[in-house]
């Protein structure tokens, strides 16, 4: 089984240069954007120059980076279909089940990752991420939905943020990853608001800037007290005396053994 990602790593897609060295960063995954980090005259380009990258055998192979690709519309899509090495691809501004289905018809047999940036994207959280098989995860993207809903800080996104952990667990999805943290300087600040979206129930996170990639790791990755506690609860459960206490207070049951091996098959992860 492949380790769960913890880190994605955005950059721009006509800037194939920055692009490569992306995939030498450490991040679980690339994603190449075609959106906003490309300004209208070079888009044209920067499809040509990720159609290109992704047809490169070496990108292609298996054992290298995941490259997921962040469209602006329909001609990436198509650009994009059937490249070898073209590992997903997220849909940007998705606020119906309906438009899931109409890329998916595009791009047959490529997993799809729909983001949800208005009010009514997250209305729909629940049918976005259940509309097609394709669809292998769902996540926020916080500067367009802070826009929309006119919210000025973290606090504001609080509510978004667990509707759409819901939606995908609901939907049988992996738990959605945080959208970016801006400010690329602050890594102090990266690291409290990742702590807070991990109590939320999100897991791992995008990044900007390769300086962002070792906080979002540690911060989503089991801490050693965590991964004794969870051993403590394996070992007590293999008992086979049902519920029972453990010496120091905790109640061990089928819930709490079943997080024991999240947070064990989390900290088995590569690094």
């Amino acid at each position: 089984m492949s380790p769960v990602p913890l880190t994605w790593l955005y950059v721009p897609g006509d800037r194939p240069e920055v692009v490569r060295k992306a995939l030498r960063s450490g991040a679980d995954v690339v994603i190449v954007d075609l959106e906003d980090a490309v300004a209208p005259d070079r888009k044209g380009y920067a499809r040509a120059a990720t159609a290109e990258l992704l047809s490169d055998p070496v990108a292609a192979d298996p054992m290298t980076v995941p490259v997921h690709v962040r469209v602006h519309g329909e001609d990436d899509v198509k650009a994009l279909n059937g490249l070898p090495g073209l590992s997903g691809i997220r849909l940007p501004k998705i606020t119906h089940a309906a438009s899931v289905h109409h890329v998916a018809a595009l791009a047959p047999g490529v997993p799809l990752y729909p983001l949800l940036e208005s009010a009514l994207a997250i209305e729909h959280a629940y049918s976005i991420a259940g509309a097609h098989h394709a669809v292998r995860g769902v996540a926020l993207g916080e500067a367009d939905l802070r826009a929309d809903l006119g919210v000025r800080d973290d606090a504001g996104l609080d509510w978004p943020r667990s509707r759409v952990v819901i939606a995908a667990r609901a939907a049988g999805l992996d738990p959605p990853v945080m959208s970016v943290f801006p400010d690329v300087r602050d890594l102090s600040g990266l690291r409290s608001s990742c702590a807070h979206g991990r109590d939320l129930g999100l897991l791992g996170r995008a990044a900007i800037h390769p300086r962002q990639l070792p906080v979002i790791e540690r911060a989503f990755r089991p801490t050693a007290r965590e991964v004794e506690a969870a051993e403590e609860v394996l070992e007590a459960s293999r008992t086979g005396a049902g519920a029972q206490a453990l010496p120091d207070g905790r109640f061990v049951d089928a819930a709490v053994v079943a997080t024991a091996e999240r947070t064990l098959s989390l900290a088995r992860r590569r690094r």
